[in-house]
């Protein structure tokens, strides 16, 4: 039975197709059938990061304008030697684009379509996960609450709520707990809250690169959270405590801030392009975490 999660975000800029795109890639890598889906319809966003022309969209399969199988990209040459193995884990990476014209954005929101689209949404879950044997289904979705959004986080069984430590963030998260979460929870899905961008785990570009007795200390950069003081370490778990009582919502992972990551032009494949960086071994984790619910 697949497994489908929704990155989900009160407000933009949280990085959630970022988190999304390498969640995906590393499942895939780990030897799963992984399907990415990119269902910001108000800003679309994964086709320019991947840099792929795509001849057909989810847009045409939701109006019965294309089969699924045309409007899926097979991915997996991207997993296939990551990390310098040079093996096949077996695992598939498939990824389906939102047409971003907005004329097409706007038939997406014509209320006179809206139930047979949803309709064909449902339909494109149940395709993946029994005809085309998808152990995990991602959904990366459009912030805040609005009509697609809502409908994404209907069909997914887990739900990430991402959010930056800031008190925009954390009001807005709250809200959405509120609003939308707390019924969603009730029939049977599960939510969890993803912190992304912790900040003071960044090291200056002038430590990374500075040599002691000529020995580099670029590799101890990446053990950055290590040179954290103490009083870094408190301030998470407090961080952690307050989220949790202003939610009510387990965190599931705070995932660092880091600069050579955030600056990055391939930041959403970071798994596979830079596996021994802190930032992919925090999704490691992530993944077991997942793993085991």
């Amino acid at each position: 039975m697949s497994k489908c999660i929704a990155f989900h975000s009160y407000k933009g800029g949280t990085g959630k197709t970022t988190l999304a795109a390498n969640f995906a890639a590393l499942l895939a890598k780990k030897g799963y059938n992984v399907f990415l889906l990119d269902f910001d319809v108000y800003a679309p966003s994964l086709q320019s990061y991947f840099e792929i022309d795509s001849k057909k969209w989810i847009n045409d399969f939701l109006f019965e304008k294309a089969e699924l199988k045309e409007v899926l990209l097979d991915l997996t040459h991207l997993i296939e030697g990551s990390g310098g193995s040079g093996k096949s884990t077996g695992g598939q990476l498939w990824v389906g684009f939102c047409n971003a014209e907005k004329e097409e954005i706007f038939k997406l929101e014509g209320r006179s379509s809206r139930l047979n689209v949803f309709r064909r949404f449902i339909i494109l879950r149940e395709l993946l996960s029994y005809q085309y044997k998808a152990d995990y289904i991602i959904i990366d979705t459009s912030p805040g609450i609005r009509y697609w959004s809502i409908n994404a986080l209907v069909v997914a069984d887990v739900l990430l709520l991402i959010l930056k430590m800031t008190d925009l963030d954390v009001v807005g998260t709250r809200a959405l707990v509120t609003e939308i979460y707390t019924s969603l929870t009730k029939f049977g899905a599960m939510s969890f809250l993803l912190l992304n961008k912790v900040s003071g785990y960044c090291i200056p570009y002038t430590i990374q690169n500075t040599t002691v007795n000529g020995t580099s200390l670029s590799g101890a950069a990446l053990e950055a959270r290590s040179l954290l003081p103490i009083s870094q370490e408190l301030s998470e778990t407090e961080m952690r405590k307050f989220l949790t009582n202003e939610t009510g919502m387990k965190i599931l992972s705070a995932i660092p801030c880091y600069c050579d990551i955030q600056f990055s032009r391939k930041e959403f494949l970071t798994v596979l392009n830079q596996p021994e960086h802190l930032f992919a071994k925090q999704f490691e984790q992530l993944v077991h975490a997942i793993e085991t619910i």
